[in-house]
């Protein structure tokens, strides 16, 4: 799940909880599910976070001479690692 569908799950649990004022459809709680909408929606958000925020990234430039390939350190890489 990425950051999108995290945000997208999120905005509909809170419609549903807080917008609409319809309390029960079929004897389902609407209320209940935006609640549980919006839980997944920011657990999905935490677990994305967690596991693509320590990577690196590589950034590309372009020099006269061709490609080159430059890596960036984070935070989370101990000194001297690169």
């Amino acid at each position: 799940m990425g950051i999108g569908v995290s945000l997208f799950l999120i905005a509909v649990g809170a419609i549903l909880t807080f917008a609409l004022h319809l309390h029960h459809i079929g004897g389902v709680s609407v209320d209940v599910i935006g609640w549980i909408l919006m839980a997944v929606g920011a657990l999905g958000l935490i677990v994305t976070m967690v596991v693509w925020g320590g990577h690196r990234r590589a950034v590309v430039t372009r020099e006269p001479a061709g490609y080159r390939t430059v890596e960036e350190r984070t935070d989370l890489d101990p000194p001297g690692t690169i």
